[in-house]
């Protein structure tokens, strides 16, 4: 408990600091291109057509889901993928990208994972208002149920901040922990359901295991709440094992930031 209120103290402390970086972050990550902040919406459109490209012209198995075209089933899913994609690598690498706020400012550890989530879901924010704009050009207009996607994206930024917070940790001790992540994102996005619906898969054990995999918890829940029309509380099972894996992630940032913030400065 001493760790955590350490945890929030630092963050109602320096909570001016981080919308401030978060906002430098996302500035970072598009200044000199000659279309700035084009790029956020090019980047994921380039590769939500290239998929759409692959499986409903090429393999022709983009036929319409529920009555939702293959290409907007397809848009609701990855939507959240994006940020959860950045998350994973640029969240385990977050202490080594701003080593210098450690070594230098002496600014307090915990609060990087959070200001370079924050830049990651605002610019996610940007590329589901665009989604949404797309689903309403094809005749397809905003329900009572989009109210629910604040739920998920506020379930996918507590448990990806927290991630980040355990994996910057680790990975800023060992480099082969960051390049166990890089090398695990495709395997990670393929086994999420992401481009087929888990629901489909005759594996009883298989579909039990996708109930504990918090990637597919969130992009189902993104098509819950844009095409299937479906409440978050009625998946219970699924919400619990979100919640379970959710809590030990919760566990282990606070279990990797009480053990390791003394070192952190020495080792980068």
């Amino acid at each position: 408990m001493g760790t955590l209120k350490e945890i929030i103290s630092e963050h109602i402390t320096y909570k001016n600091q981080l919308l401030k970086l978060a906002k430098s972050d996302i500035e970072k990550t598009y200044r000199g291109a000659a279309l700035g902040w084009a790029w956020a919406i090019i980047k994921p459109a380039v590769t939500i057509f290239v998929y759409w490209f692959a499986f409903d012209i090429g393999l022709r198995h983009g036929k319409d889901i529920d009555g939702y075209p293959f290409f907007l089933w397809l848009c609701a899913g990855i939507c959240p993928w994006f940020y959860m994609s950045e998350m994973i690598t640029g969240g385990a690498n977050c202490l080594r990208t701003y080593s210098h706020l450690v070594t230098k400012m002496k600014f307090p550890v915990s609060t990087i994972p959070t200001f370079v989530s924050i830049s990651s879901i605002t610019v996610n924010i940007g590329l589901l208002a665009i989604i949404i704009g797309v689903f309403m050009l094809n005749g397809y207009m905003p329900h009572i149920y989009y109210i629910q996607l604040i739920y998920y994206m506020a379930c996918m930024f507590f448990f990806f901040t927290c991630w980040a917070m355990f994996a910057g940790m680790i990975s800023a001790l060992s480099k082969d922990f960051l390049n166990l992540v890089k090398s695990m994102i495709t395997a990670v996005f393929w086994l999420s359901g992401i481009l087929y619906d888990p629901r489909t898969i005759n594996h009883r054990w298989i579909r039990i295991l996708f109930k504990f995999n918090p990637v597919t918890y969130l992009a189902s829940g993104y098509r819950e709440s844009m095409i299937y029309k479906k409440w978050f509380w009625e998946s219970s099972s699924d919400m619990a094992g979100f919640f379970a894996v959710t809590l030990v992630m919760f566990l282990a940032a606070i279990w990797a930031y009480k053990k390791l913030r003394k070192d952190i400065p020495d080792v980068l």
